[in-house]
């Protein structure tokens, strides 16, 4: 079975979007998703009840009808079960990532942002790499690759390729994109992490962990982004940015 984290904060736009392709990704693997609510105030929270009144829901696909609500097929076949979680207050990304990974009961893991930036179509190379060919531990996602990859900000572009640069140094890795939400792996990295980070730090932190824990097999593969602005909901800014510069020699030493 695949563990779905989803960390979810203000994403009532994309967010049911997000779990029918979520849903549709691997078809032949069962899948978890675990949604984590990070105290949302744009109506995802209210949404989410309304979805969910009795807790967790599965079905074969998972369709949006037209008022935006969740429909569960039913039918023969590997399910997907969504189990929301609700954070009384926002906490941050890590926090959110923390308590899914607490509760992810899989084989494998993988992490999925709320919005709709990543495709989880991505995830066959990166899951074959793992579960099928079993030469990999951990599988990173690049934006950097050569798949479709929206032009967006260059700074951004920089900050991402010297906060990988600066990674690779500290901790004698070849990775292109640290700061790539996607990082699948095994059940088995999942109980070696202890993750403390409330904020985007998380990245960082999941990353320095894997590398010092030694003896992982670490892979990297190409995926699609498809990048948001500041005014379509992006949310990590050039603060994140110096304290991700930060994070990388705290951990490290």
């Amino acid at each position: 079975m695949l563990s779905v984290i989803i960390p979810v904060f203000n994403e009532i736009a994309t967010l049911a979007k997000v779990l029918s392709v979520v849903s549709e990704a691997l078809p032949g693997v069962e899948k978890e998703v675990i949604l984590v609510d990070d105290g949302s105030v744009d109506g995802t929270r209210e949404w989410l009840r309304r979805n969910f009144p009795e807790g967790p829901r599965s079905g074969l696909a998972v369709m949006v009808d037209a008022g935006g609500n969740l429909e569960f097929s039913t039918g023969p076949g590997h399910c997907t079960t969504v189990r929301p979680h609700y954070h009384e207050r926002n906490s941050g990304k890590g926090a959110a990532v923390r308590n899914g990974l607490a509760l992810a009961t899989g084989e494998v893991i993988v992490i999925q942002d709320a919005d709709l930036e990543y495709d989880p179509a991505d995830w066959t190379a990166m899951y074959d790499l793992i579960a099928r060919r079993k030469v990999a531990d951990v599988v990173y996602g690049s934006r950097f690759y050569g798949w479709p990859h929206r032009s967006l900000y260059f700074h951004h572009y920089m900050a991402n390729r010297f906060i990988s640069l600066m990674f690779n140094l500290l901790y004698n890795q070849t990775l292109t994109d640290i700061e790539c939400c996607y990082k699948m792996f095994t059940r088995e990295v999942k109980e070696r992490l202890r993750l403390t980070c409330d904020d985007f730090g998380c990245e960082v932190q999941l990353s320095a962990q894997i590398a010092r824990a030694g003896g992982l097999r670490i892979y990297e593969v190409g995926i699609s982004y498809y990048g948001r602005t500041y005014e379509e909901g992006k949310k990590i800014n050039w603060r994140d940015g110096m304290k991700a510069l930060w994070y990388l020699v705290r951990f490290r030493f």
